[in-house]
């Protein structure tokens, strides 16, 4: 009906990645939040283009963000900030792409692992380091908005779900959405 096929679904069903029937280049990619992160049972869209140069090139890849900035890694503007996807400087070769090992695989795991976190404040590598005073003082405070903003994606997820996953949307928040208001109910009373 609107050209996606589901032709994927990995690790614990929280990833879920689906193609274009007439665009092979084109994917679309749900990340489930995890539990125990600012995250949890909330749903991150991606949209990922193969460049024609790929393999030898990452690709590109797009966080659908309506406009919000729920981590250092998830511009608002859509940018994926990612040493993998070479839009972010990695530390040595094994975090980079390489045309002969990296993987599509890689990089939406990469997302769910490393940007996707429990303690998303350290993301940012000008912040302070995790067990520091400034680190302790900040990291719950950017953790509480950080939830916040992940609650206002999944309102606009449920307003607009995107085009070919309008069914999954509606079935992932019928399923979990008394877990997402015990989750705001224990936010409020001050356990996390």
């Amino acid at each position: 009906s609107n050209g996606l096929i589901a032709r994927t679904c990995i690790p614990a069903d929280t990833i879920y990645v689906r193609v274009f029937e007439d665009r092979m280049d084109l994917l679309r990619a749900v990340m489930v939040g995890a539990s125990g992160t600012p995250y949890h049972d909330g749903l991150f869209f991606f949209d990922v283009q193969l460049p024609p140069s790929y393999p030898a090139e990452p690709p590109l890849v797009h966080y659908r963000s309506f406009g919000l900035h729920v981590n250092p890694n998830l511009y608002s503007s859509g940018t994926v900030c990612l040493s993998l996807l070479n839009t972010f400087g990695g530390q040595d070769e094994a975090e980079l792409w390489s045309p002969e090992a990296s993987t599509i695989l890689q990089v939406v795991v990469s997302i769910q692992g490393l940007v996707l976190t429990a303690q998303p404040y350290y993301n940012e590598p000008a912040w302070a380091r995790a067990g520091t005073p400034m680190g302790q003082r900040n990291e719950l405070p950017y953790s509480e908005s950080t939830f916040l903003q992940s609650l206002q994606t999944m309102l606009h997820l449920l307003r607009r779900p995107p085009a070919g996953f309008e069914d999954f949307v509606r079935d992932h928040f019928h399923r979990r959405g008394q877990l997402v208001i015990r989750a705001c109910e224990a936010y409020q009373d001050g356990c996390l």
